[in-house]
């Protein structure tokens, strides 16, 4: 099982779970058509430099969408500096990964409820105060327009 996340500064979250394999350029797109579906404003989606991320067929996609997503890559290395981290942190250490797992489906159920309860609940969510948004205000994108 796989799983995919995006995370804004005000604790709003998205999700994807994938049953099978890792997470490559056609999975990371899926994802981005979920993200953009709806979106009433550009996305500004910052990411790390997965290999999916950085692949020639996202970066084909996310030309096809006329500006209305852009992504931005954290500086090599820099965990510390990415809030969906925390999102990991939270599964792993505060929630499902303390719980006893009977199975396959009983840790898929696990993870999506976790994953489910940040997702409904914003203004609780931990992941938005302190620990989160000074990396993101420290970030120094530079961008590069050709």
């Amino acid at each position: 099982m796989s799983l995919i996340s995006a995370i804004t500064s005000r604790g709003h979250m998205r999700f994807m779970i994938k049953e099978k394999g890792g997470v490559n350029a056609a999975v990371f797109i899926e994802f981005l058509k979920r993200l953009v579906a709806g979106a009433k404003r550009a996305i500004f989606l910052i990411v790390d430099r997965g290999p999916a991320h950085r692949a020639k067929k996202t970066a084909a996609f996310v030309d096809t969408l006329g500006g209305k997503l852009r992504l931005f890559f954290l500086p090599p290395y820099s965990p510390d500096r990415n809030p969906d981290e925390l999102v990991w942190k939270h599964l792993k250490s505060d929630t499902v990964g303390r719980m006893a797992v009977t199975g396959k489906d009983d840790f898929e159920r696990k993870v999506r409820s976790s994953m489910r309860q940040l997702q409904n609940d914003p203004p609780k969510n931990p992941l938005i105060l302190s620990e989160a948004i000074p990396p993101i205000r420290r970030l120094n994108v530079h961008l590069r327009m050709d």
